[in-house]
């Protein structure tokens, strides 16, 4: 199981290096399934490899000048907030066993996968449904109004999923900064990619000494990924990257399905 587990590690960097995301919301699911790490240590865990794996393919975007500095700014600041307050002052107090209906108890761990398989089947519906046609997409945000306010509720809440799912939440983050900022759809993925490192970065940082962690594992699962984020690269040009993301984005969905019966029928 953790061979499987290390090979979806370097697919995981592939699907960044390819479409700029979606591989690093199975991260959490890998974790817990094949490499049997508790659903909550888990979104610690994911954190860490996100955050380190996005950070490199964000800074391949800023090599070439596809990173908008000023919305990293105003999306990152209060999404980072919400990403503290997650850490430190609600998933600490999500009680162990939240409810009991019947025999059926629903746990910690088991209410935070059927939320990410929630999130997962947000992200497959939005992967399928993407349109990566660059020359659609006009860069008006320099006569565009000041967007602070705008960004301020979508950085709020990609903090908060941040934090408590251990989720880079892409799928919300580009469409809010193609549709809000007028970004172009590259540049939205490059600036998407750091604004999630930077979340992920410090949700972890929070997280340290709240957990007894594997640095084995995590070392080993992020050097994977990361050199999939290069193989990726590698292979971007040569590959339709929009098709690519809807035949994921079906994956996506399907690993959703699998969680959510799981955890109702057979947990």
């Amino acid at each position: 199981m953790h061979l499987t587990g290390y090979i979806i590690a370097v697919l995981i960097g592939i699907s960044l290096g390819l479409i700029g995301g979606g591989g690093s919301i199975l991260t959490v699911p890998v974790l817990v399934y094949l490499m049997g790490v508790d659903a909550v240590l888990a979104t610690t865990y994911s954190l860490f490899i996100v955050g380190l794996t996005t950070l490199v393919g964000g800074t391949k975007a800023y090599t070439n000048k596809l990173v908008d500095f000023p919305s990293v700014s105003l999306f990152g600041i209060p999404s980072i907030l919400t990403v503290f307050i997650a850490r430190h002052f609600i998933l600490p107090h999500i009680p162990a066993v939240l409810f009991t209906v019947g025999s059926l108890q629903v746990k910690k761990g088991s209410f935070l996968m059927m939320l990410f398989a929630l999130l997962m089947l947000m992200a497959a519906i939005s992967m399928m449904r993407s349109n990566d046609d660059d020359d659609t997409i006009s860069n008006s945000a320099a006569s565009s109004p000041d967007k602070t306010i705008s960004l301020l509720i979508p950085g709020l809440l990609i903090g908060l999923i941040t934090g408590l799912l251990g989720a880079g939440g892409g799928f919300l983050i580009i469409p809010a900064l193609v549709l809000i900022v007028k970004l172009p759809m590259k540049t939205a993925v490059g600036t998407s990619l750091l604004i999630i490192a930077i979340n992920s970065i410090f949700g972890f940082v929070f997280s340290i000494g709240h957990f007894a962690l594997n640095w084995n594992l995590l070392f080993s699962f992020t050097a994977l990924a990361i050199g999939g984020v290069f193989i990726g690269g590698a292979l971007s040009a040569r590959m339709n990257g929009n098709a690519l993301k809807k035949w994921f984005g079906w994956f996506v969905l399907s690993m959703s399905i699998y969680i959510l019966t799981k955890e109702f029928f057979f947990s």
